[in-house]
């Protein structure tokens, strides 16, 4: 019999699973409308977490405030023209990215 991962487990598993990425690498998966951004205020791995343990009514306040959601066009044309460098995690068929450049870490 097997159990579903705890909330800590899945969260570890997501942490190896993170990892920096430039944008120009994540273009197909944008015209896909595959890309959803994270703010960089917000825990990417928490994110992930909740997004993966299908916490609907979280993730859409995350986004009724603005904190997550689709690339804007802007963003996405500012980030290819630097070809930044993003904080990014798979929960498939989504692609979490967040941009850190500006953030200072604690």
């Amino acid at each position: 019999m097997s159990s579903s991962p705890s909330r800590d487990e899945l969260k570890t598993k997501l942490n190896l699973e993170t990892s920096r990425i430039r944008w120009h690498e994540l273009q197909t998966y944008f015209a896909r409308g595959q890309v959803v951004r994270v703010a960089p205020e917000l825990d990417l791995l928490e994110v992930a977490t909740e997004l993966a343990a299908d916490n609907k009514p979280r993730f859409e306040r995350w986004m009724k405030d603005g904190r997550v959601g689709e690339v804007a066009p802007d963003t996405a044309q500012s980030w290819y023209d630097r070809n930044a460098e993003l904080w990014a995690v798979v929960i498939a068929p989504w692609v979490l990215v967040q941009d850190r450049s500006g953030h200072v870490l604690h």
